[in-house]
């Protein structure tokens, strides 16, 4: 067959529909196999060094000789040949929990009644609040670091419960720190709730306490998810302020306990850190999994308008 009938026969086929949709689902195919390789080869890692009883990253491989669940035992302090010192690992993972739940209860409480003030009442200043409040939320948190330790030691020095090294004191801190973008993503949910049922409990004499709590509340439903599993994610997955406000092993949260446990001998606890990493991900996944759809809803619905 000659070079011209084999670039016809190649115009031919290029150009009809059919090899055009399975083209075009070859690509897709090929590139969603190659996104969900790279997302969930960490995660493989990780589970081969959990199951790896040399707890040695330098003879890290993807499929361990002679797997068990050794580490986990250990990570119990159930394995009578390894000793680590200071792991309390369970404990760890209850001060996580409990500081992302009481932070996150507490900072969806002051977000929604602050963003029903902010969409529905009429105050002198609340622009300028609304500006200053995203104004805050541009600077790094980074930035405040010295700033949020001097002000909880100082605190401390006050009232002891709520100063340095304690959960108190961390969760103010979360609850500070979250509240300026929530209150935007709240009111802006908000205001796509028409005024006319505000206006139809006024009419039945409703306060407007008994408006927010008996008529808004309940429709508010699906953002108040959303935040809720936002504010606890990211209170549960944070290192930086646990690390600088707790210095206390009974008090670390996770995230800090691991760091701290792994520093100086990670090579040595590399088997152990994977086991904790891999129990320490469960509530965030069941989390997410469990109310996904509810993220996604809260989202749409309360970026339009009506």
């Amino acid at each position: 067959m000659s070079s011209t009938s084999l670039a016809q026969t190649y115009q031919r086929i290029s150009s009809s529909k059919k090899f055009q949709e399975r083209f075009s689902i070859a690509i897709r195919l090929v590139i969603a196999v190659f996104l969900i390789f790279f997302s969930i080869f960490p995660v493989l890692w990780i589970l081969s060094a959990a199951l790896d009883p040399r707890n040695s990253l330098t003879t890290q491989d993807l499929i361990p000789p002679n797997w068990s669940f050794d580490n986990f035992l250990r990570l119990f302090n159930k394995d009578p040949n390894f000793s680590f010192g200071d792991l309390k690992y369970w404990t760890w993972l209850w001060n996580s929990v409990k500081i992302s739940t009481i932070s996150t209860v507490l900072s969806l409480s002051l977000t929604t009644m602050a963003a029903y003030a902010f969409s529905r009442l009429r105050f002198a200043g609340r622009i300028t609040l609304l500006k200053a409040i995203l104004l805050i939320q541009v600077f790094p948190n980074l930035l405040a670091l010295v700033a949020i330790y001097v002000l909880i030691f100082q605190a401390g020095q006050i009232v002891p419960a709520i100063g340095l090294n304690t959960h108190a004191g961390l969760i103010l801190v979360y609850m500070g720190g979250s509240m300026g973008l929530n209150i935007w993503l709240m009111k802006g949910f908000l205001d796509t709730i028409p005024r006319a049922i505000d206006e139809s409990g006024m009419i039945d004499g409703a306060s407007n306490f008994q408006i927010f709590y008996q008529l808004l509340l309940p429709l508010l439903r699906p953002i108040l998810i959303v935040i809720g599993i936002l504010s606890f994610i990211g209170t549960y997955g944070d290192f930086i302020l646990a690390r600088i406000l707790l210095n206390d092993s009974s008090q670390y949260t996770l995230m800090v306990g691991l760091q701290i446990f792994t520093a100086g001998q990670f090579d040595k606890k590399w088997g152990v850190f994977a086991a904790g990493a891999l129990i320490g991900a469960l509530p965030i996944m069941i989390t997410y999994l469990a109310l996904q759809d509810q993220i996604a809803g809260g989202l749409t619905q309360g970026a339009v308008k009506e």
